[in-house]
């Protein structure tokens, strides 16, 4: 996997245009001032997290001895279940990653599972466990999937007002077809290195 397609594939998990009106919705009741500083804090905890599910991806994979093929298979399953949600969102409205608590957010669930959700985190144990010696290209990968997916959801009252809530809602789930077919190509991947095929 190169460094463009595993930015994108990380940018397409994070899925921050599905997240917009989440975190609207979130921060409605936040002052108006400490909004912009609430995402800005969350975003934060959410890269310091994933990088450091990244640089300690292969000690995590040791102690719990974890072969690659398992990472893969599993890692497959779980963004096909983000990537079914995706296209098809629960009836209760409470987006990809549940219902949202009452008061201002912290950590919960703006940065996790918002941002840094459990299918980010295997993504990058497959990552690093897949090429370890490519931990910078992660990296870089990471960084930029990040900064794509800030921006966005920095702007995203703008983004909300002139783009409306169905744009927003098809773009989600086109994002969540193309994660559902990377989902299956990584799942294919994991079964066929567990059983030496070449597809």
């Amino acid at each position: 996997m190169t460094t463009l397609s595993a930015a994108i594939l990380l940018f397409l998990i994070m899925d921050p245009l599905g997240n917009i009106p989440i975190f609207l919705t979130l921060l409605k009741d936040v002052a108006p001032k400490r909004r912009r500083y609430v995402m800005v804090r969350e975003l934060l905890i959410a890269l310091a997290v994933l990088l450091g599910f990244l640089m300690g991806g292969q000690l995590i994979l040791k102690l719990l001895q974890l072969r690659q093929e398992s990472i893969s298979i599993a890692g497959g399953i779980v963004l096909f279940l983000i990537g079914i949600r995706m296209v098809f969102p629960p009836a209760d409205g409470g987006g990809i990653f549940g219902k949202q608590g009452e008061g201002e957010p912290f950590i919960v669930p703006m940065a996790i599972p918002g941002v840094a959700g459990p299918s980010a985190m295997a993504a990058l144990l497959l990552l690093t466990n897949t090429q370890p010696g490519r931990t910078a290209d992660w990296a870089i990968a990471l960084l930029g999937a990040w900064l794509a997916t800030s921006v966005i959801l920095l702007c995203s009252t703008y983004l909300f007002r002139w783009l409306g809530e169905s744009v927003l809602t098809a773009l989600e789930r086109v994002m969540g077809m193309l994660l559902i077919a990377l989902s299956v190509q990584m799942f294919l991947g994991g079964v066929a290195a567990y059983l030496h095929l070449a597809i």
